[in-house]
């Protein structure tokens, strides 16, 4: 009896504590996962226990969520299944800040609205939407601080404030109240003529501070350019009322007039936001998708800061995504309710990541293992937890299923290169990311047609070498592939050696 006691004992202390079975699951308990699917959206399985995952804010902070991953790691898949559904469940609207147009087609095709700057439409930087004169001049100048560096030069920002100020009162406007409907608003290029008027007085007292402040403003109202100094072909006012809508940055000239568009709708749904106030149905009203606008996510002074502070009440939700964690400014990435980590490339990002919010060296561990559609879920409870808030999903399964397609480098890496520890040997794209790519690389539809034809044929898998020379096929230059490749990531010798074989 003695001998059966001590042995029992000796597996007690050495043996049972190290078992998975007695350890807590690296992920919450089913009744947090799992939620009502008539006010919840579905998400994906769990890794660990194939828990069904259903996305609520009812017990977070906030209904805000950071999505962060390499191009082609799924993040416009998630995007898209999470507005799709966030539309059945609560008929959510949605604002997409498209800065690349990369959802447009989808979009279009979804039955949604599509309004292309520089490609069409205009939005006249002086319009009111309800607002009060005094509070746009002041929305107007804080753009400027953020993408200029007027801050730098007090007396030309206080002409600017004056001339948007005087435009507005040259119209009929009262400075401090709300305008009457109807009223046709002001542009920058009625600002940029009280300017010059002053200019030729002669009487100002610093001409050259006159003339620099007039310059600045013409950037954005030069013939052919002045996508934000002529009358508005978008209601602003039902932009976050709309359905589906897809602001398609990608024809303006440079990230300044990108970030400069992107900055004005965010000031403007925050102003609509107040406006409309709290209301006592559930849900969201309205999610902002913010994709890559790294100027716009990471100034503090943006009003994506103030959507994530204030959103919940107002039933605004503001979705950010970025391939760079650290683009996305802290007191967005470390305050948003649900963080939605998908395949990380670099050292760095992770530590990054790992420092912000914590979670264990096992979910380190499943992040640098992910294929395309693999997440971990990051998510801050309103109540103290006695649980893990980080957890894995299995893969995030959409509307329609995620094709994942795959560029095969093993043809082109040695057997040395081949059995090193972590060397990339492919990279993998859900279906639309793939062609987006192509598409940045001016490949016909018709030729990305045939292409989706041949790796389809193939398993969707095509040698690296045999991609470029179907590039090459379609008279790409030389200089392109290396582009193309180097937007890859790859090592300049890895480059040189493909298009020697090619």
């Amino acid at each position: 009896m003695n001998m059966t006691l001590l042995k029992f004992q000796n597996i007690m202390s050495n043996d049972i504590a190290k078992r998975s079975f007695f350890s807590r699951p690296p992920e919450p308990p089913p009744n947090v996962l799992v939620g009502d699917p008539l006010k919840s959206i579905y998400i994906g399985t769990t890794k660990v226990l194939k828990v069904p995952f259903t996305w609520s804010f009812d017990n977070l902070t906030n209904p805000h969520i950071a999505v962060v991953g390499i191009t082609g790691a799924g993040k416009s898949y998630f995007v898209k299944t999470f507005l799709v559904r966030a539309s059945y469940v609560w008929n959510t609207n949605a604002v997409i800040i498209d800065w690349a147009g990369e959802y447009r087609a989808w979009v279009k095709q979804s039955g949604g609205t599509v309004l292309s700057l520089a490609k069409g439409d205009y939005m006249n930087l002086m319009d009111l939407s309800g607002m009060k004169p005094i509070d746009r001049v002041k929305q107007v100048m804080n753009s400027f601080d953020i993408l200029t560096d007027i801050s730098m030069f007090p007396e030309q920002k206080r002409l600017t404030e004056e001339a948007l100020e005087q435009a507005y009162s040259n119209m009929g406007f009262k400075i401090s109240e709300k305008p009457q409907e109807g009223k046709e608003p002001p542009t920058l290029k009625n600002v940029i003529s009280l300017l010059e008027e002053k200019l030729q007085d002669g009487t100002y007292e610093y001409p050259a501070e006159l003339e620099n402040t007039i310059y600045r403003l013409r950037q954005f109202a030069r013939e052919g350019e002045d996508y934000f100094a002529r009358k508005s072909t978008i209601d602003l006012g039902k932009l976050a009322e709309s359905g589906l809508v897809d602001l398609d940055l990608s024809g303006l000239p440079d990230e300044r007039f990108r970030a400069l568009a992107a900055l004005f709708i965010l000031q403007t749904l925050k102003e609509r936001m107040r406006f409309e106030g709290w209301s006592e149905s559930k849900g969201l009203k309205t999610l902002v998708v913010l994709d890559e606008a790294w100027k716009v996510a990471s100034d503090d002074k943006s009003d994506a800061i103030t959507i994530i502070r204030e959103g919940r009440k107002y039933q605004f939700g503001l979705i950010v995504a970025s391939q760079n964690p650290t683009d996305i400014n802290e007191a967005i990435f470390s305050n948003v309710g649900t963080n939605f980590i998908l395949k990380i490339k670099f050292e760095k990002f992770i530590n990054y990541i790992q420092g912000s919010l914590n979670f264990s060296d096992f979910i380190r561990s499943e992040i640098t293992k992910f294929g395309v559609g693999q997440a971990a879920v990051d998510m801050s409870f309103q109540t103290s937890l006695r649980f893990p808030g980080t957890f894995v999903l299995e893969r995030i399964q959409g509307e329609e299923p995620m094709y994942i397609y795959m560029i095969d480098l093993s043809d082109v890496l040695t057997d040395t290169e081949l059995s090193l520890p972590g060397m990339q040997r492919d990279f993998e794209f859900e279906k639309d990311e793939m062609r987006n790519r192509f598409i940045d690389y001016n490949i016909s539809a018709e030729n990305i047609s045939a292409l989706f034809a041949k790796l389809d044929a193939q398993g969707r898998t095509i040698k690296v070498t045999e991609l470029l020379s179907t590039f090459k096929g379609y008279g790409m230059s030389q200089r392109t592939m290396v582009n193309f490749l180097k937007d890859l990531g790859l090592e300049d010798i890895i480059i040189t050696r493909i298009i020697s074989r090619v």
